[in-house]
Parts: structure tokens; sequence; C-alpha cells
């Protein structure tokens, strides 16, 4: 059974996949992995900006285009929250209350068939040589409530592109970006236990062990004995990530509304 994609869907697809073609040569492997029907979550590794881009290229090239999780108010954002919506993507309230809640929208496109891709990291890696750090635990709390196979999917190459924070394309030379998929990873023994924080450990270990796996692989190098962890290791951008946040809390002091005492 063909996976419905939004019309939407389509025409953003049809924009950008002549322009990823034009600018990135591919090497993609393992789309045999990919269930042919039926809900899944991809789970990805993630390196830089473009990697939502060769993600879903990926994917959808392979039948599966992926519905990502974005947070509920960038749906509010003129324009955007209108195209975003029409794509189909999903809206997920992060500060619920629920950890389980927040993500019933997710369960409901997995169970109408559809792929749910995810970057469990929840952000870039923070590994100074671009290894999966360790990953929050929200794609074993969805796998394990809604009782789907999880695909674990690695790419490099996208780093080439555009670097991890980077601000500028690099398309000539085309860099090549390799994808591949592996076979579902096996968690079904830790089915029904999305609120056990031992089986969300469990389950997201061995998710990212998978993806890890298969990116060791694509680089032709061995990982690191363990995966980085910002909690022990440190966050190398917490400094200037701090900063960042104190030059906006300035610029919006200094572009408030003065009072009428000030005046």
């Amino acid at each position: 059974m063909t996976r419905p994609v939004p019309p939407m869907y389509r025409v953003i697809a049809g924009l950008l996949r002549p322009l990823l073609r034009a600018t990135m040569r591919r090497d993609w492997r393992g789309a045999e992995h990919l269930p042919a029907e039926g809900g899944f979550i991809a789970a990805g590794n993630h390196l830089t900006n473009v990697d939502p881009l060769v993600f879903a290229h990926y994917l959808y090239n392979h039948g599966a285009a992926p519905r990502f999780l974005a947070k509920h108010t960038l749906f509010r954002v003129p324009v955007v929250g209108w195209v975003i919506g029409k794509a189909g993507q999903i809206a997920v309230e992060r500060d619920s209350a629920s950890a389980v809640a927040a993500l019933e929208p997710a369960r409901e496109a997995l169970a109408q068939g559809l792929c749910v891709g995810i970057f469990p990291e929840g952000t870039f890696t923070r590994d100074p040589d671009l290894w999966p750090m360790t990953a929050k635990h929200g794609v074993a709390r969805l796998a394990l409530s809604a009782r789907v196979p999880v695909v674990p999917v690695a790419q490099w190459g996208p780093q080439d592109v555009l670097a991890r924070y980077g601000r500028t394309l690099h398309v000539v030379p085309r860099r090549t970006v390799r994808v591949e998929a592996g076979p579902p990873v096996p968690l079904e023994d830790l089915y029904g236990r999305e609120d056990d924080p031992q089986a969300l450990r469990e389950a997201t270990e061995r998710v990212m062990a998978a993806i890890t796996e298969i990116l060791a692989g694509l680089r032709g190098e061995e990982p690191p004995a363990r995966p980085y962890d910002t909690r022990r290791d440190g966050d190398p951008r917490a400094a200037e990530l701090a900063a960042r946040a104190e030059r906006r809390r300035a610029r919006r002091t200094r572009t408030s509304p003065r009072t009428e005492r000030d005046a």
C-alpha cells in the first residue's frame, strides 16, 4: 500500500529534489530495510542543518516521505506554519505535562502507516569528531508505546556541504553524501514499558548503537568506546550559547518601550 503524501509535500519535494541532486552526489544504501508498508520510525544521526533535507530526500525517494516532529509554536508562524501544516508535519506540545501525551500526534501518524523521522540526539552532536552522542528518550518512548519498527539511518557527508554551526554552503565541487539504513532495531522485548526509565534507557542505547555501527561502516573508522555525553564531558558550546542568550536579552532591553517614569 502506497503511503499518502500531501500535495504540499509533493510541491516542496518537487522544488528541493532537483536542487539537492544538482548540489550533492548520492551514495545511498540499505533501502531494502525500509518497511514497504505500515508505520515506522526512521532514526538518524544529526550533523548539521542540511541533515533534514538529505534524510528526507533519501526516505522520500524510497516511498517513505517522513513526517518530522516540530514544536507546536512553529505552526503559528505566518506562512511557515501554514506550509508545514499542509505538508503533513507533526505539531508536538513539548511543554505538555505528560511526555506520553506530547507524542500522541506522532503515534497517530504511525497508526496511519506513515514514516516518522526523528533525530534522537535532539540537536547537532557535540562530539568533536562528529560521532553520535547520547540521545534523548523520545524515540524510545514513541517506539515502545506505538510498537512500531525503528529503522536506524546513518548520514555522512552533509557536514562537508554545510559545516556544523556553519552558514556557508559548499556545493562546488559537489560533495558526496552517504546515507545508509540498517535493519530495524530489536525492541519487541521492551514494548509497553514506555513509562519505565530503565527500558527507555535500554531502547535509546540500542537505537544509537545501531546508528553508530552503520556510521562506522560509512566512515571506515572505529567509533569511540562510549558516546559523547554533555552531562559528563561538558558542552563545547555552552559559553558561546550563554553569551548569545545574554546578547539577545540586552537587545530586548534596549528595544523595549520606555515606561512613563523613564520618559
